[in-house]
């Protein structure tokens, strides 16, 4: 498979992009809404809740994580996640001016 060439794309469809890829699978969008939901868990009861493997929540986490999507807190041996407001709000932002461009036109039926 070859390169994406990321760099002939500006900073913004880059962003968009690593967004769309890291929510592009059910059980991350899962997991975001069930953050959205409880407001912050760990990862066993995501698990319990999904009905997926530890290994693939943990997984998944970290793909959330890495694009800053979640954040997780240390609270004695276990792992607390939760929404990172501030990019929560970046990427609403960013999808809703990326989901506006688009205006109907008469043309294409």
């Amino acid at each position: 498979m070859g390169t994406t060439k990321k760099e002939k794309f500006n900073a913004r469809q880059n962003r968009l992009a690593a967004i769309f890829k890291a929510m592009a699978h059910p059980a991350r969008i899962a997991i975001v809404q069930q953050l959205v939901k409880s407001e912050h868990c760990i990862c066993g009861e995501l698990v319990g809740e999904l009905g997926l493997a530890q290994a693939t929540i943990s997984q998944h986490l970290k793909e959330l994580k890495h694009i800053g999507l979640i954040k997780g807190c240390v609270e004695g041996t276990r792992v607390s996640y939760c929404i990172n407001e501030k990019v929560w709000q970046q990427v609403k932002k960013e999808c809703d001016q990326f989901f506006v461009t688009y205006h109907a036109k008469e043309a294409c039926h």
